[in-house]
C-alpha cells in the first residue's frame, strides 16, 4: 500500500470540512472530477470508504471521522514548520506585516450636524460577518457629516463592489483578500461558543475547543469568506479540533433557532452575544482570540467624507470598542 501524502490529506480535509465536493474543489483551485478521483484513490489505498455521498449530502463515515483529526494534526505540524522558518528568516519583520501606513489627516469635529444639503453622499458597505447592531452607534455618528447609503453583504462581495466603483468605503472582516484597496485595521472580534442552554457545557463559564470536539458544529461555507475560513481551519488544525461540521444557515436568527433546538453549536464573533435568544447560551472560548475576526475599513480612493469616516471608525470600532 502506498503511503499517505500531503496532497491527499489536503484534499481529504477540504472535503471533510466543506462537506461539499464542489466547494472543496473551489478551495483547492481545481475542478471537481480530479478531486473526486483523488478521493476515490485515497479510499482505495486505505481500503475504507471515507465519505457517504449522494445527490443531497456528503457525510463522513466512521473511518473518515477517525482520519480527520489525525490529518489536521499532520497539516497543522506542517503549518507550524512553515511559520517557524518564516519567522526565523524575517526576524522582526513579521511583527509589522499587514500594518497600514499611518493616517495623519485630522477631522475638524465641532459636534454640530451639517445640513443634509451640504453633506456628501457616502456609499458605505458593512460586513455581515458580525452582528449588525455593532455598527449602529458608528453609523449614527457618521450621519452627522455624510448622507449614508448603507449596504450589508459578505466581505468578498463588498471588496468587489469597491473595486467596481459601486461603494466608496466598506467595513470588512479580516482576513479578506482586499487586492489593491487601502485597508485601515480596526479592532478584533474574539469568537464565542454559542450552545444550547440545556447542554451540559453551558454550566461552565469558559470553554476550549477540545471541550466541543464531540458536539456537531454549524460552520459557514468557504465561498462566503474564503480567507477567514482558511484562517480558522489553520487554528483548528493547530488544536486538533475536528468536530462533525453542519452547514450553517445564512440567516443568524435561523441559526440561533437551530442551536436552541439542540441541533448543534456555533462559533460566533463576540458581537452576536447581543442577540438574545431563549435556549441559547454564549460562553467565552480559550481560543477566541486566535480565531478572532478582525475589522478593517477599506476604501478605493479619496472621498470628501473619508477623513471623518476614518476617525469615527478608529474611535468606535477600534480596540476595546470592538471586543
Amino acid at each position: 500500500m502506498r503511503k499517505l501524502d500531503t496532497r491527499s490529506l489536503q484534499i481529504f480535509c477540504a472535503v471533510a470540512t466543506c462537506l461539499s465536493f464542489r466547494q472543496a474543489a473551489d478551495q483547492l483551485h481545481m475542478t471537481q472530477p480530479p478531486l473526486s478521483r483523488a478521493v476515490r484513490e485515497l479510499e482505495q489505498r486505505l481500503g475504507a470508504r471515507l465519505f457517504e455521498r449522494d445527490t443531497q449530502r456528503v457525510a463522513l463515515t466512521p473511518a473518515g471521522a477517525a482520519l480527520l483529526p489525525l490529518s489536521q494534526h499532520i497539516l497543522g505540524l506542517l503549518d507550524g514548520a512553515e511559520d517557524a522558518v518564516r519567522a526565523a528568516a524575517n526576524g522582526n519583520a513579521q511583527r509589522d506585516a499587514g500594518r497600514h501606513p499611518a493616517q495623519t489627516a485630522a477631522a475638524g469635529c465641532t459636534g454640530q450636524a451639517v445640513p443634509a444639503a451640504a453633506r456628501p453622499r457616502l456609499r458605505l458597505g458593512l460586513t455581515t460577518s458580525v452582528e449588525s447592531g455593532l455598527f449602529r452607534p458608528f453609523t449614527d455618528a457618521l450621519a452627522a457629516s455624510a448622507v449614508l447609503d448603507l449596504h450589508f453583504d459578505s466581505s468578498p462581495r463588498l471588496v468587489a463592489a469597491l473595486r467596481n466603483g459601486r461603494l466608496d468605503a466598506a467595513v470588512i472582516a479580516l482576513p479578506t483578500r482586499s487586492h489593491e484597496l487601502d485597508v485601515l485595521p480596526l479592532g478584533p472580534q474574539p469568537m464565542l461558543a454559542a450552545l444550547p442552554s440545556a447542554h451540559p457545557l453551558a454550566r461552565r463559564r469558559r470553554l476550549a475547543l477540545r471541550d466541543l470536539q464531540d458536539t456537531p458544529l454549524f460552520w459557514f461555507e468557504r465561498a462566503r469568506q474564503p480567507a477567514f475560513f482558511d484562517h480558522c481551519h489553520k487554528v483548528f488544525r493547530r488544536h486538533r479540533f475536528a468536530p462533525a461540521f453542519l452547514r450553517e444557515p445564512q440567516d443568524h436568527h435561523v441559526l440561533l433557532g437551530d442551536i436552541a433546538a439542540g441541533r448543534g453549536i456555533a462559533l460566533l464573533p463576540a458581537s452576536f452575544a447581543a442577540l438574545r435568544r431563549k435556549g441559547v447560551a454564549y460562553r467565552a472560548l480559550d481560543e477566541g482570540a486566535e480565531l478572532a475576526v478582525g475589522l478593517g475599513l477599506a476604501s478605493a480612493g479619496a472621498h470628501p467624507a473619508l477623513t471623518a469616516l476614518q476617525e469615527q471608525a478608529r474611535r468606535m470600532l477600534g480596540g476595546e470598542k470592538a471586543a
